[in-house]
């Protein structure tokens, strides 16, 4: 980081003052450190790329550096919880943009990537991967927020703080079961279909989702409910049934965003997906 600074002289005569201009000047620190991520935001589960920028503005080379992470550490009843895991293996270290040997890392507080060197003028880079584990919070509006720092024996450490944001954003799965099993020929069948949102973002109307199947066998005299409430042909859905082509009328569908409880003792975000689920029951034909 560069600091501006100023200066002004002062003349003295006859009894009288005059003043000089202020005159402007910028120190630059030693060692400069910043970070970044290659998303824009991160989910549950992620694989977030990182990048450590170390640059020298000094004019003597700088050798044996631990650069460190927290890994985004955060204090919880009485301990520490870290929301990244690093990846093992994914350490690339360059010096000027020359790809180096891969230096000694170690996990066993945060990430400590140990004998960087800086050349005089010149920058070294790492880059590594993390993934975001069960301590990441989840709700609209989490951030995480690491630190990493550059120090030696020989030069005062330097540090930058490096904040992503969640993503506020609905994370969608599907799970249909058919029953009974075995049924028997032309009796009746039911379709479940369960969606899950395990994000922090309802899907609303506006949304516009749809669910569509194609039964096979056909299905006749199909009635379907959402959510324990009939659904009604056409407002409600389609159904032919030469095609047997099953949907849902856009935005008749709506998901809960789920819940995020951090548990007492453990620290762990525990995830409640919200759910709506749509059951079709008709005779096979």
């Amino acid at each position: 980081m560069a600091t501006t600074f100023t200066n002004q002289a002062s003349l003295s005569y006859n009894g009288g003052t005059v003043l000089s201009n202020v005159a402007s000047g910028v120190m630059e620190e030693l060692f400069t450190v910043s970070k970044a991520a290659a998303a824009e935001s991160y989910g549950s589960g992620e694989r977030i790329a990182y990048a450590v920028t170390v640059i020298n503005n000094g004019t003597a080379d700088a050798t044996n550096l631990t650069v460190t992470d927290d890994l985004g550490a955060y204090d919880f009843d009485q301990s520490t919880v870290q929301p990244l895991t690093y990846v093992d293996g994914s350490v690339l270290y360059y010096i000027n943009g020359v790809l180096q040997p891969t230096p000694s890392v170690s996990t066993s507080d945060g990430l400590s990537i140990t004998g960087i060197s800086v050349p005089a003028g010149g920058n070294a880079t790492i880059i590594y991967a993390a993934d975001v584990n069960e301590f990441a919070p989840l709700d609209t509006g989490s951030v995480l927020t690491n630190t990493v720092t550059a120090d030696s024996t020989a030069k005062a450490a330097v540090s930058a703080q490096y904040q992503l944001p969640v993503s506020d954003e609905a994370q969608l799965s599907v799970i249909k079961s058919i029953s009974p099993v075995p049924v028997t020929e032309n009796g009746a069948v039911t379709y479940t279909i369960r969606v899950e949102n395990s994000g922090n973002t309802a899907v609303t109307a506006a949304d516009n989702a749809v669910i569509s199947d194609e039964f096979t066998p056909a299905l006749s005299g199909i009635s379907v409910t959402l959510n324990g409430t009939a659904l009604a042909s056409p407002t409600d859905y389609t159904y032919d049934e030469a095609t047997a082509l099953f949907s849902t009328v856009a935005g008749v569908l709506t998901v809960p965003a789920a819940t995020y409880e951090q548990d007492p003792a453990t620290g762990a975000w525990i995830v409640t997906p919200g759910t709506a689920e749509l059951v079709i029951t008709g005779t096979l034909m």
